[in-house]
């Protein structure tokens, strides 16, 4: 892919301010970049090719641009804290949050984020998670710019007791433990934690 493609293919994802900085990061790493179709386990990910020694980033086409951004930062971070430091360390540790942050740092602006997304996102920045998902305040501002807002109910917005669909299991919400909700997998009986941002289909 060239320059001009990147734009071709990228560029109606992206906050108009932030195309040119996001050219120049795919341009500085050298990685493959994809954007994928919808997946309900990840919005994007990172994968590096021992044979080929080539490093590739996907984010799902659906997301609204500012969500998209900030998954794509999330995944060339990955690809800085790669390069860096290898398999050496945790995937999202110290090393990748540092690489988050770095990355992230020209883009804290209105210029790029509304005011209630930049923000949540600074906020968040101070220690990123393994997904945008898991702090609240980031996924309620992220939302708040989807399409289709009825087809990405938070799980958040659940009331205890509500049936949902979630990775293709259904569960019910039980309660809630900081930023994660207690859930039962009715397939299975067992309790698990998930995050409060995750997006959910409710169970009539």
């Amino acid at each position: 892919m060239k320059k001009d493609q990147f734009y071709k293919v990228s560029a109606a994802h992206f906050p108009g301010a932030a195309i040119d900085y996001c050219c120049d990061l795919w341009l500085l790493y050298q990685f493959n970049f994809k954007i994928s179709r919808d997946r309900q386990t990840k919005l994007g990910d990172f994968r590096y090719d021992k044979i080929k020694k080539t490093y590739q980033v996907t984010v799902n086409k659906g997301l609204n641009p500012y969500a998209f951004l900030v998954t794509y930062i999330h995944e060339v971070a990955h690809v800085d804290n790669y390069r860096q430091h290898g398999q050496k360390v945790k995937p999202h540790g110290p090393e990748w949050q540092q690489s988050f942050r770095k990355l992230a740092y020209p883009l804290l602006n209105t210029d790029v984020f509304p005011a209630d997304v930049l923000k949540a996102f600074k906020d968040y920045l101070q220690k990123p998670a393994a997904s945008s998902s898991g702090y609240l305040p980031l996924s309620l501002a992220l939302r708040r710019y989807d399409t289709g807002i009825e087809e990405s109910l938070l799980l958040a917005h659940l009331d205890q007791g509500s049936k949902f669909i979630f990775k293709d299991r259904t569960f019910v919400k039980e309660g809630k433990k900081r930023t994660r909700a207690i859930c039962t997998d009715l397939g299975n009986g067992r309790k698990y934690l998930i995050p409060e941002g995750a997006q959910v289909k409710k169970v009539a």
